[in-house]
């Protein structure tokens, strides 16, 4: 088989349908494209997001993009199923970050993904309510600093 012999399938391509060459091909007259208006022109159509003359929805959106809240503090988290994989103790921030468990400036917070058998005491900026819960249920402790 050579690149020069190769041919498209029967079917594959179709010759485009030539409008307005006559009554007899069957599409003479109007071509298609209806009697009068701007659809019936050549070029025809009006553009994509034309909505009949009311203002387009990309013009209705707002220019700016949202509220950002200036307070906003954002926490590296911390679950409890992670500190599973520690021994049992007390740890801080500073003992987190030499466990490679949290890097970088941001306050922690402890949430309460999974459980935790062991005893912890845990001194984090901030803990969620079952975080706190599961840690004292297992006889640890939670400071919030």
């Amino acid at each position: 088989m050579m690149l020069h012999t190769l041919k498209s399938n029967k079917g594959a391509r179709k010759e485009r349908i030539r409008l307005g060459r006559g009554n007899g091909s069957g599409k003479g007259g109007f071509c298609a494209h209806g009697c009068k208006g701007e659809q019936a022109r050549a070029g025809r159509g009006k553009g994509p997001g034309f909505e009949g003359g009311q203002v387009p929805l990309i013009r209705r959106q707002p220019k700016l993009g949202g509220f950002i809240n200036p307070t906003r503090e954002e926490y590296q988290v911390v679950n409890i199923d992670i500190l599973e994989k520690l021994d049992a103790g007390s740890y801080d921030v500073a003992a987190l970050k030499a466990k490679a468990m949290v890097d970088g400036p941001k306050p922690v917070k402890l949430l309460g993904r999974g459980v935790v058998s062991k005893k912890f005491n845990i001194t984090v900026n901030a803990a969620s309510k079952s975080a706190r819960e599961a840690v004292l249920k297992a006889g640890g402790s939670v400071t919030i600093c």
